[in-house]
């Protein structure tokens, strides 16, 4: 794991899940660090994921997770025709935007998690193939996003090493999300 994520205070359920969350969104947001905006949205793998689509793509998936969980109507309505679209930047989108999004995403979600009465309270998914039909809870919604992020950012780092050989673990050094160690 490239950061730790620091213990939670005890009791702190809500702030130790979103501690996990963060560190996946941080590996996500790293990968992305020293790039221009050319090999940001570059496609070194045969995959068609770009860095900056994956940070537009999760960004899209954790917001309309809090939609879900509200009631709410998706910002940017998905099916097959369009879906592809949260994977690249679209006309008016940069790097930089979707990263600004991105964290108005997050601060969101962190506020509606502390706010909401209980990690117990449920909520129906809406209609789809791939949703239970049964009520799912806050933190049944919040084990998910960590587990969607976590896979991302797996990718994210495949895909920056295809680019310029750089690793998680550099990353987290230069950015100063973690000390570098003394090997010696």
């Amino acid at each position: 794991m490239p950061t730790l994520v620091d213990a939670e205070t005890p009791g702190d359920e809500r702030g130790a899940l979103l501690g996990y969350l963060e560190a996946q969104r941080g590996g996500i947001r790293r990968a992305l660090h020293g790039l221009n905006a050319d090999q940001a949205t570059s496609r070194p793998t045969v995959s068609a994921l770009s860095l900056a689509g994956l940070v537009k793509h999760v960004a899209e998936v954790e917001q309309g997770w809090l939609c879900d969980a509200r009631g709410l109507p998706h910002p940017v309505a998905r099916d097959e025709s369009n879906w592809d679209g949260c994977f690249r930047l679209e006309s008016g989108e940069t790097v930089d935007s979707v990263l600004a999004h991105y964290e108005e995403v997050a601060r969101e979600t962190d506020a509606l998690v502390r706010a909401v009465p209980s990690l117990d309270d449920t909520f129906t998914l809406p209609e789809a193939p791939w949703f239970p039909k049964e009520p799912r809870s806050w933190r049944w919604m919040l084990l998910s996003l960590i587990s969607e992020v976590a896979r991302h950012a797996g990718h994210a780092d495949i895909i920056r090493e295809s680019i310029d050989r750089k690793t998680a673990f550099e990353l987290v050094w230069e950015t100063g999300a973690a000390p570098e160690p003394e090997w010696g």
